[in-house]
């Protein structure tokens, strides 16, 4: 009996292919086969009951003609897409595909599932098969849906009433929310002065440490005060505190802790880290790496319990379980582990093993005894107690249990000399140290990450996703390896919360995942879920559309700016690249300024082109500072009518323009600054298949190459001034993630 296994990667379809006979043909359907077409008006039939509409995802036809060509040698076609929503969503496009009529495909058609890619998991597997899960199908074409119609009719509004190419998502919404409320306490905080005073000292055993003053004074008379007592008086310890505390294992993995973990430690984005664990999935070394759940399979808690007690002793080993926080956990039935306990080590390159190693790390302590620690704290009291006390904490290890097998946990050990009260310290240096308190930190992305856990806001699967996003569409920019709101995205977030503070809110986006859930659950209805959501959602979309004010000017500028031109007042505007100042009588007026005064001269050439003569000019305009070359033309052109009369037309040809890169300040770009951003769009040559032309330029969504209708992003190190042909090639020849459709839309 012939079979057809199908998968989504060609890495996980050569993993498999190794652990099966000949009677299995294995192969990848390369991701999603199917999707919704951009246009929303083909896409969903909202009043038929939110019917989507799919379509062949652009370059998949050979994909799936090979796959419906191989299913019709076979008798039995399993689908083994990835355990969760969208291998769940995956596996029916699939399927749908396959039977269709034309098709002639007698094969039965079921559908297997594991989570981790091993000869026994899927043997397991194998013998397990079972029909598509329909709710869990229905809550991935829900929220899928539901995202395409808030997106759609947001990013709409945001075009009209904000600025045309923005737009908004369901979830990254509230995300960018989230960055922007911080922000905002950043800019109110105001900062107070306070000191930090340290007093070196040394015992009779002339063992030296450091302390520190209880209290940071606010005043400096105190702090005169103090350091003039504290160099006069005499220093004695006053207690002596110590405390044994013991430091449990954390739980294995989930996804989101991964991310978060791997953040911190091993500076790995979110999108990285799920990309590396998805390669390390794929070739067999973990367990499925989108999972809300901290549970351990007993025969992998065995393997671990033989490998802690061989390698460390029995002592180190106490098995534990964790409770899974996830009210909803779903995704996969076990947290993420090394399918192999007795390898630590594991990958084909160094992030890699890195990750690995971390995960390994992280499973194998889970199940170790607590480490114990003796926790020290010294009290002196200084002149009688007319200051404040000094103090000092410290630690020691006194038991490493589960840190022999995770020791990055441990931290730093500070070791404090044995002194004992009433006895008499000798100062060596008595010091202060002005500062300022500091307003709240911006998020991290492992920060934001934990923000979104903790109050429900997207899935763990869809993190790294949720902030990819945000970033790519500028709002928020990396400042330090922190998330900061660009301008453009403070404009769109105070937009949407002033405009829909409910639907952006965080009890509403969490009360919407969890009903998505309840339909995965089968506890509600994929159509009454929509149609109670987006009912009211479109009457509020279309009221904004009418009453909300269009941002168009974000408020007056402060009076100490006037026009360079004309002496008028500026406003503050929004630009692509940023936010600029403008004459308050504009269009009457073009004069501006960026945002920190400095002029930007819309008349006065800042030079002659070396090549063409021409006069070069900075201007500013609806998408920001921009140099131009020459000024525009009007030229006659003399055509021949049908019946042989001279006609004359005049045309206007525009001048050359190209924007000025972000961060650049228009004030200081050179005559070699303005040729070099001239020179787009660069033609780099032809390419070698479509015969047509290969440009570098700069579009809406920043630096990209191109031929014919085929575009890549171009990202640092690489600019659009220097990437040669080869590079450019290179990155076309990149994989583009499904997202085209078909002329004939299928349901």
């Amino acid at each position: 009996m012939k079979k057809l296994l199908i998968v989504e990667s060609p890495s996980k379809a050569k993993t498999i292919g190794k652990y099966l006979g000949s009677d299995y043909i294995v192969t990848a359907s390369v991701g999603h086969v199917r999707d919704l077409p951009k246009s929303n008006k083909q896409a969903i039939d909202i009043p038929a009951g939110f019917v989507p509409h799919y379509e062949i995802s652009k370059g998949k036809e050979k994909v799936i003609a090979e796959i419906q060509y191989l299913a019709k040698g076979v008798d039995e076609i399993l689908l083994a897409t990835d355990p969760d929503r969208e291998g769940e969503a995956i596996a029916w496009h699939l399927e749908q595909l396959l039977r269709d009529k034309k098709n002639k495909i007698k094969a039965t058609i079921k559908r297997v599932t594991y989570h981790e890619i091993t000869k026994e998991a899927i043997e397991e597997a194998l013998k397990h098969p079972r029909i598509i899960d329909t709710d869990l199908r229905k809550a991935q074409e829900a929220r899928r849906v539901l995202d395409r119609l808030v997106g759609y009719d947001l990013s709409g509004l945001i075009w009209k009433k904000v600025r045309y190419g923005l737009s908004a998502g369901r979830v990254q919404s509230p995300a960018l929310r989230i960055i922007m409320e911080r922000e905002r306490e950043i800019r109110a905080f105001v900062s107070e002065d306070f000191w930090v005073i340290k007093a070196n000292v040394e015992n009779k055993k002339g063992n030296k440490f450091e302390l520190a003053c209880t209290k940071e004074p606010r005043d400096q008379k105190l702090v005169h005060k103090i350091l003039d007592l504290g160099k006069s008086g005499k220093w004695v310890v006053a207690g002596v505190d110590e405390t044994e505390t013991k430091r449990s294992p954390r739980a294995p993995f989930t996804t989101s802790t991964l991310q978060q973990t791997a953040s911190t430690r091993l500076g790995f984005s979110p999108s990285s880290t799920m990309r590396i664990a998805q390669k390390l999935y794929e070739k067999g070394f973990i367990t499925y790496m989108r999972t809300d759940s901290t549970t351990i399979s007993a025969s992998a808690i065995t393997a671990i319990a033989a490998y802690v007690n061989k390698n460390y002793g029995a002592n180190y080993y106490e098995s534990r379980s964790f409770k899974t926080k996830s009210k909803n956990a779903q995704e996969a039935h076990e947290a993420i582990r090394p399918t192999n306990i007795s390898k630590d080590d594991q990958g084909s390159t160094p992030e890699e093993k890195r990750l690995y190693n971390l995960i390994w790390q992280r499973t194998i302590a889970s199940q170790m005894s607590d480490a114990r620690m003796m926790r020290t704290k010294i009290t002196v009291n200084v002149a009688d107690g007319q200051i404040p006390d000094f103090s000092t904490n410290g630690s020691r290890l006194l038991y490493d249990g589960w840190l022999k097998a995770d020791p990055d946990a441990r931290g730093e050990d500070t070791i404090l000399p044995i002194v004992n009260v009433g006895e008499e310290l000798k100062l060596l240096e008595l010091t202060d140290t002005a500062k300022q308190t500091e307003p709240p930190s911006r998020y991290s992305e492992a920060g934001l990450i934990k923000e979104l856990e903790k109050r429900g806001i997207g899935r763990p699967s869809t993190y790294a996703s949720i902030i990819r996003t945000i970033e790519e569409r500028g709002y928020v920019e990396k400042v330090n390896k922190a998330l900061k709101p660009t301008d453009t995205g403070d404009v769109v977030s105070t937009f949407l919360e002033k405009t829909f503070p409910d639907y952006i809110s965080d009890t509403f986006t969490a009360s919407m995942e969890d009903k998505l859930d309840d339909i995965s659950n089968g506890n509600a209805e994929y159509e009454k879920t929509l149609r109670d959501f987006y009912t009211p959602f479109t009457v509020d979309v279309k009221t904004a559309s009418k009453d909300a004010e269009k941002i168009t000017n974000l408020g007056k500028a402060d009076p100490k700016f006037v026009c360079p031109t004309c002496g008028s007042g500026m406003v503050i505007k929004l630009s692509k690249n940023g936010t600029f100042l403008s004459c308050d009588r504009f269009p009457d007026c073009n004069g501006a300024l960026m945002i920190d005064g400095t002029e930007i001269k819309p008349d006065t050439p800042i030079g002659l082109h070396p090549e063409t003569g021409e006069a070069i000019y900075v201007k500013a305009g609806p998408y920001g500072p921009y140099v131009q070359m020459g000024e525009a033309k009007v030229v006659k052109e003399e055509t021949i009518t049908k019946t042989g009369k001279k006609k004359i037309k005049e045309k206007k040809l525009k001048p050359r323009m190209s924007s000025i890169p972000k961060g650049k300040n228009p004030a200081e770009v050179t005559i070699a600054d303005a040729v070099k951003y001239l020179s787009l769009p660069r033609i780099l040559g032809t390419h070698p298949t479509s015969g047509e032309n290969v440009i570098a330029n700069v579009g809406m969504f920043g630096p990209y190459v191109g031929e014919a209708r085929n575009f890549r992003s171009i990202k640092a190190p690489l600019d659009p001034y220097s990437i040669t042909l080869e590079e450019a090639l290179a990155l076309l020849a990149i994989a583009k993630k499904p997202r085209g459709f078909q002329k004939k839309a299928k349901k």
